[in-house]
Parts: structure tokens; sequence; C-alpha cells
């Protein structure tokens, strides 16, 4: 008679931590955000081509334009797409570590200083304005107001996503085990923070 083989039977989960995480470390946030991402960048692709096609066309309009902006607008706009992406990567950093706190705390940062890019460009819009610069001032300041003021639609939504996002961590809404929500918010913001980083020297070093 065979001796039977037992086998040795799967640990048990620690309480609050899990054996097995629905979470797939390989693809951040979900499938619905990068549909959403992607969209964005074809979005976006379209109007780099109007961008380079008015310029073969008008170069001498784009490059004379282009010393009418403020640089400095542009320059403190990048600062702050560039710190609020660098708070949320953090945020997200930390509830992988289950330092949930921290992630708030980084989240919060991030939220913060994000809301400084609508109001810097107001500020630049009124600046603009205020010196003649509307849509109106020549094929330049048309392809610029249509690009920038894209990016701001698609950044407050962005803004709006972290407040809601923000919210649902304050009441513990995310964990190291499910956090796909923040990971969708950090995708969708950094996507956002690399279409300025294209539309910056386009529109204020290389015109």
């Amino acid at each position: 008679m065979t001796n039977a083989v037992a086998l040795p039977a799967a640990p048990e989960a620690e309480a609050g931590h899990p054996a097995a995480s629905s979470h797939n470390p390989g693809i951040p946030g979900n499938k619905g955000i990068w549909v959403g991402i992607s969209c964005e960048f074809v979005e976006f692709a379209v109007m780099f081509i109007v961008y380079f096609v008015a310029r073969a066309h008008y170069p001498d309009a784009f490059h004379e334009s282009a010393d009418r902006l403020s640089r400095t607008a542009g320059t403190v706009i990048t600062l702050l797409m560039i710190t609020s992406s660098y708070f949320i990567a953090r945020s997200v950093a930390a509830i992988r570590a289950g330092r949930q706190k921290s992630s708030l705390r980084w989240l919060a940062a991030g939220f913060v200083v994000a809301l400084g890019y609508p109001l810097a460009k107001f500020l630049e819009f009124s600046w603009n304005l205020a010196h003649g610069i509307d849509g109106e001032a020549g094929i330049f300041f048309t392809v610029y107001y249509y690009l920038t003021f894209n990016h701001l639609v698609h950044a407050c939504w962005g803004i709006l996503g972290m407040g809601w996002v923000l919210a649902r961590h304050a009441f513990g809404g995310y964990t190291a085990e499910d956090h796909s929500g923040l990971e969708a918010l950090a995708s969708y913001w950094h996507a956002t923070d690399i279409i300025w980083l294209i539309l910056f020297p386009l529109f204020y070093v290389l015109a």
C-alpha cells in the first residue's frame, strides 16, 4: 500500500495582509485611464501638426511674436507642473510602501502646487491682454492660445480628479494592496505634464 504524500498547506494571510493582491504592479492605474491618456496624446499630436504647419508657412511671424510672450510665466508654470508631478509620484511610492499618512501628505502638497497652474495661467493671459496680445494678434498667438488653453482644460480635469482622490485618500480609500485610483491620477497628471514640457519650448524658447 503506497503512502500518501501530504502537500504543505498554503500559509494563511495575516489579518489585514492578504496573501495575494488583486493589484497588478506592472500596469499603473487602470485600463480606462490609459484609454483617456491615449486619446489625450492623439488630440495633442493633431494640434502639434497644426503648430508645425503654421510655423512652416509663417516662420517670421513665429520668430518675432515669441519674444512678446512672458518667459517668466512659462518658466513658473513649468516648475509648478514638475513639482506637483514629483509630489504625486512620492505619494504613490509611499502608499506602495504602506505609509498611508505620508502618501496623503505628499498628495495634498501636489494638489496645492497644482492649483498654482491655473492661477499662473490666468495671470499670464491677463498680462497678455493688457499688452494687446489676444487670439487675433497674429497666427502665432492664435496657435498659442489654441494649444495652451486646451492644455489648461486638461490640467483642470486633472486637478478636479486630484481633489476627488485626495478626499478618498483622507477617508482611507487607498491601501498598499489597493491604490489603483491614486496610480490612475498620477499617470494622467504625468501625461499632462509631459505635454506641457513639449509646449513650453515650442512657444517660449524655440519659436
